[in-house]
């Protein structure tokens, strides 16, 4: 018979506190109406900044004639953006493991509205120029950081929902940016494309300070200045050496293999420099998101896929407008219901994704890409504009069915503890990918174009021959593609904690 302190300390051993599981309850759905704010005002923000990311795209000769200043000197509006970006997110990865998510969103907010006030009152492009690159270091932190926090507070199997709100942002942005610009710049002076962000901007910055919470325990990460340094150096590099090909050149400006040169040498530095730094758990871009096979091919996939959607952006607009002749806002309304139909498609497709994996999705979706940017090549100077928005549209359907399974499949490929570093390197991918997708169709475009002009074509069939050539490189890039999707995989689920 078993002695009654036996039966006590047994009962001891195992006894679980029962006011403990009432409270847990009780605390669940406080904690999820709280990740839910949070995660919905940086939805909101992450779509004002990434908004503001295009919406100079079509301000170029109205900047031109306000401040009387060259088309080479304006770029350098866009172009500083686009460089900044570039520059700052490699560093995110740090920044959200060392800061809470209340400091770093109020941080990214306050830069961006600070830029967005002082670009509305630049007198002239210098200060306007400064202007774009703070407006850049807010919204280099956003998406990174929206990305993360999803990847922390959503569960594994209802992430491809969540991210499927993050395609909608950052494929509706892009698309609508064009055609309000192009609307205020026909009524209004280009400084309203500034003064009307700015209430937008500043109210999500006051929601911010009022509302979110951190969700996120940052920890001690020692900040190596040799690694900034040389980042800068590799990522700002290429992307500005990209940014030169295929550009006629400018006086004083420095030819494109320099700076392109340059950056490849830094990055190979970078590189190095990190995997000794991993040793000590210093490095500023930890590099071991890449021992995943899922998260690499995933990744080679994004690259391929971004580089020719922006030389797609890119080239078509100009074969628009200068081929058959439409408007700025024409094109821009052309391309408007691709843009909002990839971001409503995407929202679905993260529900597919949690349904049925990255398969069924990305295969189909990059056949279609295929298949577009291969009709692409058989443009011509009587192409009916019907048939380019049908393409349109139809592309962005593969585009929608690639990008959140894409999104979702990378990071969930990756330990926990290294989420902050695989956004930061997706992030930092998207800006060479695209910078390479601009400079490679622009370069093809102009080389064709002028080879096609000196045999004594004429300049319209010469100009289609370039955007020709430049699509038929999108379609053989896209193949690789295709055999890359097969190799996409759905990461394994999480393990659950092991019971005690």
């Amino acid at each position: 018979m078993r002695s009654p302190s036996t039966d006590s300390s047994r009962c001891a051993a195992f006894k679980v506190p029962m006011s403990s599981v009432p409270a847990a309850d009780a605390a669940a759905p406080a904690i999820a109406r709280r990740n839910r704010l949070v995660i919905n005002l940086l939805l909101v923000s992450a779509f004002v900044v990434i908004l503001n990311e295009t919406i100079m795209s079509v301000a170029i000769p109205p900047l031109m004639e306000s401040l009387d200043v060259t088309a080479a000197a304006a770029q350098w509006v866009t172009a500083a953006f686009l460089l900044t970006m570039a520059v700052v997110i490699p560093m995110t990865g740090f920044m959200l493991q060392r800061m809470h998510t209340r400091a770093i969103f109020l941080l990214a907010m306050s830069l961006f509205s600070f830029g967005t006030l002082a670009a509305a009152l630049a007198p002239g492009l210098e200060l306007l120029v400064v202007a774009r690159v703070i407006q850049a270091s807010g919204t280099a932190i956003m998406l990174p950081l929206l990305m993360t926090t999803v990847m922390t507070l959503v569960p594994a199997e209802t992430r491809g929902k969540t991210m499927g709100n993050i395609t909608l942002v950052i494929s509706v942005a892009p698309a609508i940016g064009p055609v309000i610009s192009g609307l205020i710049l026909n009524y209004l002076h280009w400084r309203w494309l500034f003064v009307l962000v700015l209430p937008i901007a500043l109210g999500s910055l006051w929601l911010g300070w009022r509302r979110i919470e951190n969700v996120t325990t940052p920890r001690e990460a020692p900040l190596d200045v040799a690694s900034v340094v040389l980042s800068v150096f590799a990522f700002g590099g290429i992307v500005y050496g990209l940014s030169l090909l295929g550009v006629p050149p400018v006086p004083g400006q420095p030819p494109a293999w320099a700076p392109l040169g340059a950056g490849v040498v830094a990055m190979i530095v970078f590189v190095q420099r990190q995997l000794k730094l991993l040793e000590t758990g210093s490095a500023l871009l930890d590099l071991r998101v890449f021992t995943s096979r899922n998260f690499t091919v995933s990744l080679v996939l994004f690259a391929i896929l971004m580089l020719v959607l922006l030389g797609t952006i890119i080239v078509l607009p100009i074969y628009l407008q200068n081929v058959l002749g439409i408007s700025t806002l024409q094109t821009g309304l052309l391309l408007l219901p691709g843009g909002l139909l990839m971001g409503r498609l995407g929202q679905r497709a993260g529900r597919w994704y949690d349904r049925v994996g990255p398969a069924k999705l990305v295969i189909p979706g990059v056949v279609i890409v295929t298949a577009v940017l291969w009709a692409m090549t058989l443009l011509g100077t009587q192409t009916r504009v019907e048939y380019i928005l049908a393409g349109h549209v139809v592309m962005s359907v593969g585009f929608a069915l690639l990008f959140t399974p894409l999104f979702t499949v990378s990071l969930s490929s990756v330990r926990p503890d290294l989420y902050s570093h695989g956004s930061a390197v997706l992030g930092s991918l998207q800006q060479v990918a695209g910078a390479a997708g601009v400079a490679l169709f622009v370069a093809l475009m102009s080389a064709q174009r002028a080879r096609l002009a000196a045999a004594g074509t004429a300049e319209i069939e010469a100009l289609t021959g370039g955007v020709r050539a430049a699509f038929l490189c999108g379609a053989i890039l896209a193949l690789a593609a295709v055999a890359c999707a097969l190799f996409v995989r759905k990461p394994p689920a999480p393990a659950l904690p092991a019971a005690h």
